[in-house]
């Protein structure tokens, strides 16, 4: 399941556990009961395995149930904003607290794997082919002006994104009619039977207030769900909007009276009175508002200045705490991505011979201290990631489309070239050419052309991030040596993602697929051949494989977890050997930096690295130990 609903964003099946459940002749005691015609309501999803709570539970175990309620978190955020309505896609900036605002029928535990409890919802009922899931509405749920969440309202909203919203248009087309069947009940069917995912994909989607957005705003204009908006959004969340400046500060204030404050799967958390999102235009200026005490916390993404931008009096006197969180709960690919819709591209031995022009060792060397490893999966980080030669399960699922691979899938330990020493970069670069020629290209006058048409061989390296030009800019001297005529061109945000929903790139600087521990249909969204000409999908590089295709099924439709990790390392290894991208580099941990001002639990959740700002709390003492903020 994807972790892009924020998360993260995540194929699966669901069980609930409820005590009095158990287990007949290997079935869940769900399917029994629903073989003898019995509706079963169950209180949490799971995928492939029974949930960790029971029904009726009080809190989640990694909680701190008497956390305070006070102060103000300040956070970062890059970029700018120019709407609060979440539905279009493609506008200006991106808005960090939409997912305080509005709520999903179910949210996820953060120490279980994929695991879901209701949320807006109280119970959910599916049949034994899940073919529909059926969610009931908490009939204590209320938007902020104190009307019920309806399920009008989730028939509403999910026409909305699947209308309005590409990206969650392909997420949600295998939902063909959403219902409403009961006085809080909305039934979702699918398109077909067999797909355990989607009973859970459709519990995350964000519910909007219909009577809202088919109203007057305080001028008397109507408003439009399919337009952006500065107006401060009806929800029904933890918070909602005291206040803003357009495209630079956003302060939440937390809903006092939150229908939702005192239930199980919210205690100890939200725990801000305030949270306030300060948007700054690059990365360089963010760390300069950390250091001057603008913000409370900081995820670094740069090895440089984790290693030498952290030296200031603040950190020595330990008013700042650096600290790093384990990464359990995904994987994930980057990459320079090629964009194969190009015809300069589509040879996989041109993209291979890219491969063997980046020396990622020198470059680890020389601009990230070491620091990180070099990706070498595209489920990087989890035990999805195929390693060796494909045997057992793996073997027989490969097997049924062997005749649409690389024979080397068989036969050959996929490993990416090792640079980092004059003589190996020598052999790398002769590997590269001679891949070229076979491919048709060749030397002339030191460029790089096409055999027959004499045409040379060029490309942009394009990126909207300033501080990843030292990266392109690595890269570029290796290929040039190719004889490759390459550009380096770094653009705004906007344009950035106007030029990817038009495919109108060479080369991306970097672009990351984040995975989850049970991938499932988004993978389809990523790697499908229906979403390589889908405008706004995440498959950038333009595959079109039928075999990916069917493999992307089989992870879809497998029936047991290690099912699932067969057929996801089968996918992995086809992905590899078709070199769709120059893998780049993981760092199996999240480095954080903050001022010490707050509380957290004493254990934290085993999927949920830092859960900052979920779970803790703003600490009276420790704030006032530290000094007032600048």
């Amino acid at each position: 399941m994807s972790i892009t609903r924020r998360s993260l964003l995540q194929s699966a099946a669901f069980i609930a556990a409820v005590p009095a459940f158990k287990t007949v002749a290997g079935l869940p005691a769900i399917e029994v009961a629903s073989a003898q015609e019995a509706q079963t309501w169950v209180h949490g999803l799971s995928l492939f395995g029974d949930v960790k709570y029971p029904a009726g539970f009080k809190r989640f175990d990694y909680v701190n149930p008497d956390a305070p309620k006070s102060g103000q978190v300040r956070l970062g955020a890059i970029g700018t904003f120019d709407n609060f309505n979440p539905v279009p896609e493609g506008v200006k900036g991106s808005l960090a607290p939409i997912g305080n605002l509005f709520e999903a029928l179910t949210t996820s535990s953060l120490d279980e794997v994929s695991t879901q409890y209701g949320l807006l919802a109280e119970s959910m009922s599916y049949p034994p082919d899940y073919s529909s899931v059926t969610y009931r509405l908490r009939a204590e749920a209320k938007w902020h002006d104190g009307k019920p969440v309806t399920p009008e309202d989730v028939i509403f909203s999910l026409d909305a994104f699947k209308k309005n919203h590409p990206q969650y248009s392909a997420y949600y087309r295998h939902v063909v009619k959403a219902e409403k069947v009961g006085e809080r009940d909305i039934k979702f069917t699918f398109d077909a039977p067999g797909n355990r995912e989607l009973p859970q994909i459709v519990g995350q989607l964000n519910v909007l207030p219909k009577h809202w957005w088919e109203g007057k705003n305080a001028s008397g204009t109507n408003r439009d769900i399919t337009t952006t908006t500065l107006e401060p959004p009806l929800g029904s969340g933890p918070y909602r909007i005291k206040e803003f400046v357009p495209g630079r500060t956003v302060i939440l204030e937390r809903v006092k009276d939150y229908w939702g404050r005192d239930l199980n799967v919210n205690v100890g958390q939200n725990n801000f009175d305030e949270i306030r999102y300060e948007y700054f235009r690059d990365t360089t200026v963010a760390l300069e508002g950390f250091k001057g005490d603008q913000l409370d916390w900081r995820t670094e993404n740069s090895a440089k200045n984790w290693a030498t931008a952290y030296d200031f009096p603040a950190v020595n006197d330990k008013r700042v705490l650096k600290e790093e969180f384990p990464n359990r709960s995904s994987g994930i690919m980057q990459a320079f991505v090629l964009n194969i819709r190009r015809d300069k591209f589509k040879d996989a031995r041109v993209r291979r011979a890219l491969n063997f022009a980046f020396d990622f060792e020198e470059m680890n060397k020389q601009l990230f201290y070491g620091q990180y490893e070099r990706i070498g999966s595209y489920f990087a980080g989890t035990e999805l990631a195929s390693s060796g030669l494909p045997e057992g399960r793996e073997l027989e699922i490969l097997q049924t489309v062997r005749d649409k691979l690389p024979p080397e899938v068989f036969t050959t330990e996929y490993k990416n070239p090792v640079g980092g020493s004059p003589e190996n970069v020598r052999t790398n670069l002769r590997e590269a050419l001679r891949l070229l020629k076979e491919a048709g290209y060749e030397v002339r006058d030191r460029k790089l052309v096409d055999a027959k048409s004499g045409a040379p061989f060029e490309m942009e390296l394009l990126t909207s991030d300033p501080s990843f030009e030292r990266v392109t800019l690595f890269y570029k001297p290796s290929l040039e040596r190719l004889g490759i005529a390459v550009t380096v061109r770094t653009i705004d945000p906007t344009q950035y993602e106007n030029r990817l929903r038009s495919w109108d790139f060479d080369v991306l600087g970097a672009s990351s697929w984040p995975e989850s521990l049970s991938p499932g249909n988004e993978q389809r969204e990523y790697w499908g051949s229906q979403a390589a000409d889908m405008a706004g999908s995440r498959n950038l590089i333009g595959i079109k494989n039928p075999a990916i295709d069917a493999l992307i099924e089989r992870v879809i439709f497998t029936k047991d977890r290690a099912d699932l990790v067969a057929a996801t390392k089968a996918l992995d290894r086809a992905l590899l050997w078709n070199h769709y991208v120059v893998p780049q580099w993981n760092y199996p941990r999240v480095r954080t930096a903050r001022w010490d001002r707050f509380g957290r639990p004493a254990e934290l959740p085993k999927y949920g690295m830092s859960a900052f700002p979920t779970i803790w709390w703003f600490d009276t003492e420790k704030a006032n130990k530290i000094g007032r903020r600048s």
